[in-house]
């Protein structure tokens, strides 16, 4: 760990100068509390209508800017039983009412159909209902998750108010090596730290191992930022971040203001991406992580590539790359669940999706399904091996059920094997 001892009071963080925008200020300094005007507001079918509907109408209130918010149906799709399409039909209902204009019905997850569509951008700063929102900080915008009551008062007043952070820079060298991923250095740093680590702060990842990853690589670091404790989990707008908004076809926006200076007050820490080893994090928290070695050999009973942190395109890519031409072990149940209709569409353009069917896999409707113990949750007494960024004590259905967390490339690995692996072996 380093403290920079060389801070200057003028020197500002990414997360200073993204904030200082939002409330219109030229900067601003840790600890203050100000108000924000807000970029855009992010719900989906759970955290959204059903409970901001009657307090609006409670309050007699109108939304402030339709333009400025997104709904994504995604928690309760597809319908399976009377609640669950009592809850989205309050969703679609409202959404047609209100004329929403940016309205994602069973499209895939929210932190990853909403940039695919380009909602958020470089130097915005964006709130969302759900505890992954911190994904957003990855195209280098201030992105965190808010309760129903917080997006009441956002949704009203287009405002929320917060107090600015310190910045915990986590700086990675190197590069990864093959079978390693951002959802490995994620969960070494969740064991690392723990989940408290990053104290409500601003967590900022960067160094040349960040720089190389992809867009979704990105993503998945941000995302689990959440594990990690922080408010937000950020990392500066590049080339990357500008060709992957252009494919989205968002409005070009300049990258180069959105990075920490040199001299601004942060704590660092230094890591080593050619030297990590793909990690697992045992039951029953993320924090439980350590390296593939120490759980190697654990049998499995079902593998799940899903959810937001773990069934993107390159997620995908990955597993193919570990099962194509290959079948899953005797027994072992292999589900993928992709994370947005787009990167399923994709896969099966490039025969991702066809090597995993043909290995094994049953495909699963694009929604948050087992990941939010919906859908097809796990059973009683069986071990999972998932992608999934929480392994909590019945998060995924059954409170038996034993979940390890991984990397597509070790789920995938898990698969073939019917036990722990080290990907990097079936890679080889």
């Amino acid at each position: 760990m380093m403290t920079d001892a060389f801070a200057s009071p003028c020197a500002q963080t990414l997360a200073q100068k993204l904030i200082a925008r939002a409330c219109g200020r030229e900067r601003v300094a840790v600890g203050e509390i100000v108000t924000c005007a807000v970029d855009m507001a992010m719900f989906h079918d759970s955290s959204g209508p059903r409970r901001l509907k009657p307090m609006l109408e409670e309050l007699g209130a109108q939304i402030w800017d339709k333009s400025r918010v997104v709904l994504v149906m995604d928690h309760y799709v597809p319908e399976r039983d009377d609640d669950s399409r009592r809850i989205v039909h309050i969703a679609r209902d409202w959404a047609r009412d209100q004329q929403l204009p940016h309205v994602y019905d069973s499209q895939g997850i929210c932190h990853v159909v909403v940039p695919q569509h380009g909602h958020i951008r470089p130097g915005m700063l964006c709130v969302g209902g759900d505890s992954h929102s911190p994904t957003g900080g990855a195209f280098g915008a201030y992105m965190f998750g808010v309760g129903s009551t917080e997006m009441l008062g956002v949704v009203v007043t287009g405002e929320i108010w917060l107090r600015v952070p310190e910045t915990i820079q986590m700086w990675w060298d190197g590069r990864l090596s093959p079978g390693v991923t951002a959802k490995d250095m994620m969960l070494h740093m969740i064991g690392r730290f723990g989940m408290n680590g990053g104290r409500y702060q601003a967590v900022e990842f960067a160094g040349p191992a960040v720089q190389a990853l992809s867009m979704q690589e990105r993503m998945t670091l941000s995302n689990m930022s959440a594990e990690l404790g922080a408010q937000a989990g950020l990392i500066a707008p590049d080339a990357t971040t500008a060709a992957f908004l252009a494919e989205t076809g968002a409005p070009t926006i300049d990258t180069a203001a959105w990075f920490t200076d040199d001299e601004a007050p942060r704590t660092v820490h230094r890591f080593d991406a050619t030297a990590l080893e793909p990690h697992v994090a045992a039951p029953h928290s993320p924090a439980n992580s350590r390296g593939v070695s120490a759980c190697a050999g654990t049998p499995i009973d079902v593998a799940y590539i899903g959810a937001c942190t773990g069934a993107k395109l390159d997620d995908l890519r990955a597993a193919a790359q570990v099962l194509r031409g290959h079948k899953v072990a005797a027994g072992i149940r292999l589900i993928v669940a992709p994370a947005s209709i787009q990167d399923q569409e994709q896969a099966r353009k490039e025969g991702v999706l066809q090597a995993l069917m043909a290995a094994g896999a049953e495909l699963f409707p694009t929604a948050c399904g087992a990941c939010a113990g919906y859908g097809d949750p796990m059973g009683d007494d069986v071990t999972v091996m998932s992608t999934t960024a929480r392994n909590f004590k019945g998060r995924m259905g059954s409170a038996s059920a034993q979940v390890y967390l991984g990397s597509p490339y070790s789920v995938a690995a898990a698969a073939l094997r019917g036990c722990i692996t080290d990907p990097r072996e079936v890679l080889a």
